[in-house]
């Protein structure tokens, strides 16, 4: 009986384990900041009061990284699209840039529901 239908290829790639990889890496990262955070303020309700008061930072430091995207998105756009002329790769790029948007106010749609 050949068993290498229970093991994708994809599934066990090292492009895979490296994208796993790097999710948790980030994920730790993120626990870690917190875990720090709340350390260092005392308490959880402290963390989540400073977090509150630095919400205004917060949201300046995210429309610089969005501002620093869409300078990076545009450059790419313009050799992506100086290189390939088809129609196809036109439409795939459109369709990542509606998805990009949508995720994004998505994002800050409930952050502002949030508070």
């Amino acid at each position: 009986m050949n068993a290498a239908w229970l093991r994708p290829r994809w599934l066990f790639s090292r492009r895979a384990a490296k994208a796993l990889l790097l999710a948790v890496v980030i994920i730790a990262a993120a626990v870690g900041a917190n875990l720090v955070g709340i350390y260092l303020v005392g308490s959880v309700a402290g963390w989540e009061r400073w977090l509150a008061a630095s919400a205004g930072y917060f949201l300046v430091w995210r429309l610089c990284l969005y501002g620093a995207t869409v300078y990076g998105w545009v450059w790419m756009r313009r050799r992506l699209l100086a290189r390939e002329e088809d129609a196809q790769a036109r439409r795939r790029l459109v369709r990542s840039e509606i998805a990009g948007v949508v995720a994004i106010v998505a994002l800050e749609a409930s952050l502002l529901m949030q508070s």
